[in-house]
């Protein structure tokens, strides 16, 4: 044992890290997880889980389903609406230089409810005609340049994606996701009211997108 760390300290560090990895636990469980599944996972027995609940619990980051199977709760929500403005803080240099390059609005979007959200959006200086593109727009995932890049992330592609007409009609929109960023699925893209050249600015937005992710991971 170190002979810095208390026995209690031990302890507390090692009840966190159980906590917060019953958390991600929890996170990538979509039908919830049993008290009895966590505690296999964890490799610990069910009064440890039952102990990490309650607190969890009781500050609602945690809770039960009617069938007794653990979830996420809507603390949650709240520590990733505090958490937004720092993500969009970090992510602004690299969508102005997104949009100043290619000439059309940045935006970076992540996964909220299941939903894609504009979390920040920067419109060129210099066009003359862009995309009004307004931060807190929600789409599905499964439509637009930025959720479709979202879902291609969690199959560990990185490419860009494009597309046409999807969101609103004549816009064009090339998107990649954002990797690397332990608890974050986001997405780093471009919308344009005219057909772009997909390998610039895909290239462009793929930059953008992985120097986002080292300045947020």
């Amino acid at each position: 044992m170190d002979p810095t760390l208390s026995p209690v300290g031990g302890e507390s560090a090692q009840t966190l890290d159980r906590g917060l990895r019953l958390l991600h636990l929890v996170a990538d469980a979509p039908g919830g997880l049993t008290v009895t599944e966590a505690a296999n996972r964890l490799g610990v027995g069910r009064a440890v889980v039952y102990r990490l609940v309650g607190p969890l619990t009781g500050y609602g980051l945690l809770r039960r389903d009617t069938e007794g199977r653990l979830r996420l709760g809507a603390g949650l929500l709240h520590l990733a609406r505090r958490a937004q403005p720092l993500l969009a803080e970090g992510a602004l240099p690299a969508l102005r230089r997104l949009a100043e390059q290619s000439g059309a609005t940045a935006h970076l979007t992540v996964v909220e409810g299941g939903e894609g959200v504009a979390l920040a959006v920067v419109e060129p200086s210099w066009t003359t005609f862009h995309v009004a593109y307004r931060a807190g727009v929600r789409h599905p995932l499964d439509r637009g340049a930025a959720g479709q890049a979202i879902l291609a992330g969690r199959d560990g592609l990185a490419g860009p994606v494009t597309t046409a007409g999807e969101l609103q009609a004549g816009a064009y929109g090339v998107a990649a996701p954002v990797l690397g960023v332990p608890g974050l699925e986001a997405s780093v893209g471009v919308v344009a009211l005219a057909p772009l050249d997909v390998d610039e600015v895909g290239r462009q937005v793929c930059a953008a997108a992985t120097t986002i992710a080292a300045a947020l991971a």
